[in-house]
């Protein structure tokens, strides 16, 4: 093989993440965004140390598993999705399967206790959290707002009948693309370092409903054409459009967050509340959890809320008098798992190296009236020795 050259093969498995295998020559090929069973041809755009990689070109035939229908419009464009045509229990077995994979590398006779995986309580519409990139589908195209094409840096989808997300995303994204296009405002080309509007984050509660709407921007003067557009005028209008929507949830927060980093990832260099305040609640298992726009919280509320039973299971849901137990969360982030253990231990102690992660924390045990959490900062290899 060579690099550059075109070539067919069936799809034997996929490894994580993603990685589907085809062999050819004699030869193993990495061809992500494959399903196992389907022909496909690509072509060879990595080669070295006996490993090659292969760059998707067509699906010629599809595999005997697929026979369920995209539920989504912008699947197989739109680089976010992979299996929708998959009946969801055949996702589960390929998940399944990879993670068993992952195991058996590290973990003794990792078939032996592998217990299989737990799926979503919701299929669609499940994510309590999207950053969505500003950009155009094609280059020179009017603006565009939602992710990146599958297999490119730049073109971004407008993903607005997205269906891992509810209908308050996919209303709140038309209201703020209809907006900013009328107004001609310049996206962020990542080439030039030149423009404005970067990215939207939209974070969603599940249980409450509450919804966190973000704005992030340069600090670049905004032209349009031969004028400049006062900045405070143009997010007050982008507010009061937000604000007007007919949404289930409830705003809690717009916010204006600024960036100038060169990366093309959603920072935090400042942010100022154009309304309400700049986070929301969760719930999870009973307990209560303050959100704030960059804070790490699982995607899935349903699905983490089967995770973090699952491992509250392993140590009995409630506290047996006679054991004291003393539970670790280490690397605990923001305290979440710490606190669904808190009821099945007499003492739970969280370690994380992030101040502010570990105030957060601190704030979410006393708003959830726990007693037997204590979270402390610092490394945890070194904690633990202390």
């Amino acid at each position: 093989m060579k690099k550059g050259q075109m070539c067919e093969g069936i799809v034997e498995k996929i490894k994580f993440p993603n990685k589907g295998i085809v062999k050819v020559e004699d030869s193993e090929v990495t061809v992500k965004n494959t399903i196992p069973g389907q022909k496909v041809s690509f072509v060879i755009n990595k080669k070295r140390k006996g490993k090659a990689e292969g760059r998707l070109l067509e699906i010629l035939e599809k595999s005997e598993l697929e026979n369920a229908e995209a539920n989504c419009p912008h699947y197989g464009v739109c680089g976010g999705c992979n299996y929708q045509t998959l009946p969801y229990e055949e996702q589960l077995k390929l998940k399944a399967g990879q993670v068993l994979e992952l195991m058996k590398a590290v973990v003794p006779n990792a078939e032996d206790i592998f217990e299989g995986i737990r799926k979503s309580p919701q299929q669609f519409g499940y994510r309590n959290k999207m950053e969505y990139t500003f950009g155009d589908e094609v280059k020179d195209g009017p603006l565009a707002l939602g992710m990146h094409k599958r297999g490119s840096f730049y073109d971004i989808v407008t993903v607005d009948e997205c269906r891992i997300v509810d209908d308050d995303y996919r209303k709140i994204l038309g209201a703020t693309l209809a907006y900013f296009r009328a107004q001609d405002i310049p996206f962020y080309h990542r080439m030039r370092h030149e423009g404005y509007l970067r990215h939207l984050l939209v974070r969603k509660a599940v249980k409450t409903e509450e919804i966190l709407i973000d704005l992030i921007t340069t600090t670049q003067e905004i032209c349009a054409g031969e004028s400049c557009v006062n900045e405070t005028a143009l997010l007050d209008g982008w507010k009061e459009q937000l604000l007007a929507l007919e949404l289930d949830g409830s705003i809690a927060g717009i916010l204006h967050t600024k960036n100038d980093s060169v990366a093309d990832a959603v920072k935090n260099e400042g942010t100022e509340i154009l309304y309400g305040q700049d986070y929301f609640y969760e719930e999870l298992l009973g307990l209560k959890f303050r959100i704030s726009p960059f804070s790490f919280f699982q995607t899935n509320s349903l699905g983490a809320e089967v995770l973090y039973q699952t491992a509250r299971e392993y140590i009995g849901d409630s506290l047996d008098e006679k054991a004291e137990k003393t539970v670790y969360d280490l690397y605990s982030g923001t305290g979440t798992i710490a606190q669904i253990l808190s009821p099945a231990a007499k003492h739970v102690i969280g370690v994380e190296i992030v101040e502010e992660a570990v105030e957060a924390a601190k704030e979410n045990a006393q708003l959830n009236q726990l007693e037997n959490c204590d979270f402390i900062a610092g490394d945890v290899l070194k904690v633990l020795d202390s």
